[in-house]
């Protein structure tokens, strides 16, 4: 009789053991099936209000209604396919900003590339108007080889097609272009 249960307590002990190793294959593949692929984002943001700060003061805002976070691959960056306002203050408060309908930042170099409907407008009314916009962040510097249009705040007109500059304008380049410019004649 001592042999008999024995058997039996063997044989469910086994019986248990392969049911959990089935149990466990099975959740293993749902588990792999979870599993995200290289291209996927490892973060998705909605309905985006964020605000950059140094000592304290608020240097710039960025607001979009979606962001796809790709920091975790080779090449990292973050998407914001439904486009994207930013707003940059300098130490006296000054605003200049950026709109675009889409845009990607590219980390390690800093490069951001604006398409669609881009318009950056600084705090003295300079307006540029372009369909894509490369900003590289770690010069300072805009630039583009596509259709633009500055108006800047002395009243000159700028149309072309192609062109770089510094933040301010101050420094700016066109490759080839249509405008009316203001120059003041000094008096004598």
């Amino acid at each position: 009789m001592i042999l008999t249960y024995q058997k039996i307590i063997s044989g469910i002990v086994i019986a248990s053991a392969v049911t959990m190793l089935f149990s466990c294959e099975g959740n293993l593949e749902r588990v792999r099936a979870m599993e995200l692929s290289g291209d996927n984002p490892q973060a998705i943001g909605k309905n985006l209000n964020l605000k950059y700060t140094d000592s304290g003061r608020v240097v710039a805002t960025l607001k979009s209604d979606k962001m796809l976070d790709y920091t975790n691959l080779e090449f990292p960056y973050r998407e914001f396919p439904e486009g994207v306002l930013v707003e940059f203050f300098d130490e006296e408060q000054n605003k200049n900003t950026v709109e675009a309908n889409y845009a990607i930042i590219y980390d390690a170099t800093g490069l951001i590339d604006l398409r669609g409907d881009v318009v950056l407008v600084t705090s003295d009314s300079t307006r540029l108007e372009a369909s894509q916009l490369y900003w590289d962040q770690n010069q300072g510097w805009v630039f583009t080889d596509r259709e633009n249009t500055i108006r800047f705040a002395n009243g000159a007109l700028n149309k072309g097609e192609g062109f770089d500059s510094d933040l301010n304008f101050t420094n700016f380049r066109s490759r080839t272009n249509v405008g009316i410019q203001v120059i003041e004649e000094k008096k004598k």
